[in-house]
């Protein structure tokens, strides 16, 4: 096979697939800037399809219920957290984007609100998001207005019990209880929820399904489920089978690799290229190579060498998870450009002793500081170089799985990023 050397130009190179390389592009379309992405996997299949802006604050009890007011918070608890300097209006102006762009492509969001709403986690706890798939909203409508429902499971499905969910619900929503149905024609062994989403996209499995439900439905009006109705048209889906049982019906996220995060993942991929963006999948960037007018993006996949020459870069290779920073026995550093990573000054100190310890433990806060323009810091703590942004969780200052921000600081990140980028591009 003879290679093929590809060459591509763009304003923008995004590098990460993850939701701040994802929400990135999307603002950077939104901006009518030629953009190019490029990442491997991203941790995109591990979300539940929440987007949470902030669940809990570091140093104070209790979650969080208004989002807005605890941001501006922030800055009096954790003044180096990367949501404490962007204004809330900015905040919000970023999720309508995102939410609305994911509307426009085919998946339903609601919009955010002046509340977290209390939605339903794949083990039957409760948590605090700000905004939430369609297909998964009449669930925390149900729970609040305490009505009678029937959780459904299935037989072979694993990372989903609704006697689980039932177990931790039931002193907080008396009028629950499960079934476990058959998967229609899935009857013996282990079964998916990629295979079971993919399934519902045929009428007749549909069909089977809501017969199935009808039979467990006794006195209730209100079916939850696994995250399982249809990959590329989950709205649809769910509208079909309420006609055909003529149920209120919502979607429980199931323990990851979820459904709702390779829906998202698969309508990225679809969408970006019909809207003009350059996407290279499932690759990873081997360097970077900075000129006074451009940066050079190297890659390789299994056609050849790959080069993307671009005015600027936005940086958003997440944490650990997607490889943007790296564990070693010496510390921690960062994959691509070697770029600062502030960390604890020893290694023994990235962990307390007690795994559950509420503190939390110092090593989720590692990351790579920018500046106000989101420019990463070099070790001289200047900016590494003007062409060079960044967005999402390698940023420093936060644990966002302890303060359930992940999605926001994604989202927020990454409009301000761009923001930045399109005043460098224009200036």
């Amino acid at each position: 096979m003879t290679e093929e050397a590809r060459h591509f130009e763009t304003e923008l190179a995004v590098i990460g697939s993850g939701i701040a390389g994802f929400a990135a592009s999307i603002f950077a379309l939104n901006k009518n800037i030629t953009t190019a992405q490029v990442g491997n996997t991203g941790a995109v299949a591990y979300t539940t399809g929440y987007l949470d802006l902030l669940g809990k604050i570091e140093g104070e009890t209790g979650a969080v219920e208004n989002p807005w007011e605890s941001v501006k918070t922030l800055k009096n608890n954790c003044p180096n957290h990367p949501l404490s300097d962007i204004s809330t209006n900015d905040i919000e102006e970023a999720f309508i984007q995102f939410t609305t762009f994911l509307g426009e492509c085919g998946i339903a969001y609601s919009s955010p609100g002046k509340t977290n709403i209390t939605a339903l986690s794949p083990a039957g706890t409760l948590k605090k998001t700000l905004c939430l798939p369609s297909t998964m909203a009449p669930g925390p409508k149900a729970f609040a207005a305490q009505k009678p429902c029937v959780i459904v499971d299935f037989k072979g499905l694993k990372g989903f019990s609704g006697r689980q969910v039932v177990a931790n619900l039931q002193d907080k929503w008396p009028n629950l209880r499960t079934e476990r149905i058959s998967f229609p024609d899935m009857t013996s062994g282990e079964i998916y929820p990629e295979v079971m989403a993919r399934a519902l996209e045929v009428e007749q499995t549909r069909e089977k399904l809501a017969e199935a439900i009808k039979v467990v439905a006794e006195a209730v009006k209100v079916i939850g489920l696994p995250a399982v109705l249809g990959m590329h048209s989950p709205d649809f889906v769910r509208a079909e089978l309420e006609r055909l049982t003529g149920l209120e019906i919502f979607e429980i996220p199931t323990m990851p690799p979820s459904v709702p995060g390779i829906r998202l993942r698969e309508m990225f991929e679809q969408v970006f290229p019909q809207k003009g963006l350059t996407l290279i999948p499932q690759q990873k960037v081997q360097s970077l190579t900075f000129k006074d007018n451009e940066v050079v993006l190297h890659i390789r996949d299994n056609y050849g060498p790959i080069t993307i020459h671009a005015k600027a870069v936005i940086l958003a290779t997440g944490r650990f998870l997607s490889g943007g920073l790296e564990a070693h026995i010496t510390g921690i550093s960062e994959a691509l450009l070697d770029l600062p990573v502030t960390q604890p000054e020893k290694r023994e100190d990235w962990y307390l002793n007690q795994y559950t310890d509420v503190r939390g433990h110092a090593i989720h806060k590692a990351g790579i500081e920018v500046d106000s323009s989101f420019r990463p810091l070099g070790k001289d703590g200047k900016p590494y170089h003007q062409r060079l942004f960044g967005a999402g969780i390698i940023l420093a200052h936060q644990d966002w799985i302890r303060s359930r921000s992940g999605a926001g600081i994604a989202i927020a990140t990454a409009y301000k990023a761009v923001e930045a980028v399109d005043n460098f591009l224009h200036a």
